[in-house]
């Protein structure tokens, strides 16, 4: 996708609508849902317990409610992170963004790592429900970051995603290109974390981005349209 070239639609069609805080309430996802129906964005990215409240809410919109699994921390076993899953899922979760183990890649357990993102992957995809792999990138030194996404390419979860929003750092363009050099067209790039303005979700769209995690998405839309509208005068 070339940020030059891009429509509104597909740009909203890339954007997962965002509200993971610890405080929200249903209030809040009558919000979130009433604005990802309106402008037509991907999915709803929310913790797992609102999972079939916001499926409710989502019914025939063609908005897909997304569940984060072990988030945001990723420090659970993988049977806890396993039933997690199934759970969202059986909720109507249609997408799942997991938090894999940290820890256990930068001691360069790659077997557990590997373990790890192929069953979830396996049971995401058993039920038609589309996987995404959270790395925590401002954790990851490039070797870790380019080892998570060649075991990813072996997978092949649907994602590999840069960051939770919750580390200490989030999306940088040189990973998302460091990603997706690694795991080519076999496996797609979610970026996440820090993407306010249209500026900067372009950077990550021509670094190979095609899903874009934020709470910014009605923003960066208005940016969107505002920078088309200078173009077209030019």
């Amino acid at each position: 996708m070339n940020s030059k070239t891009i429509t509104r639609e597909q740009l909203a069609g890339m954007i997962d609508h965002t509200f993971l805080k610890a405080y929200a309430v249903h209030t809040d996802f009558d919000r979130l849902c009433q604005e990802a129906a309106k402008h037509r964005f991907a999915m709803v990215a929310i913790n797992s317990s609102p999972v079939a409240y916001c499926k409710k809410l989502l019914a025939g919109t063609g908005v897909h409610v997304g569940a984060a699994i072990s988030f945001p921390l990723g420090q659970t076993a993988l049977e806890t992170k396993l039933f997690e899953t199934k759970k969202a899922i059986e909720d109507g979760a249609d997408e799942i963004d997991y938090v894999l183990n940290i820890g256990e890649l930068k001691m360069g357990n790659t077997a557990y790592i590997e373990e790890e993102m192929r069953r979830i992957t396996d049971l995401c995809k058993s039920r038609d429900v589309l996987i995404k792999v959270i790395f925590e990138n401002c954790y990851l030194t490039k070797d870790e970051i380019r080892l998570a996404a060649e075991i990813a390419r072996e997978v092949k979860p649907d994602f590999i995603k840069t960051s939770t929003g919750f580390g200490t750092g989030g999306a940088a363009i040189e990973d998302v290109a460091l990603m997706k050099s690694v795991v080519g067209e076999s496996v797609k790039v979610k970026a996440a974390g820090g993407i306010r303005d249209w500026e900067m979700c372009s950077a990550v769209i021509d670094a190979g981005a095609e899903r874009i995690g934020t709470s910014f998405g009605i923003e960066i839309l208005r940016q969107f349209e505002n920078a088309r509208k200078f173009e077209d005068k030019e």
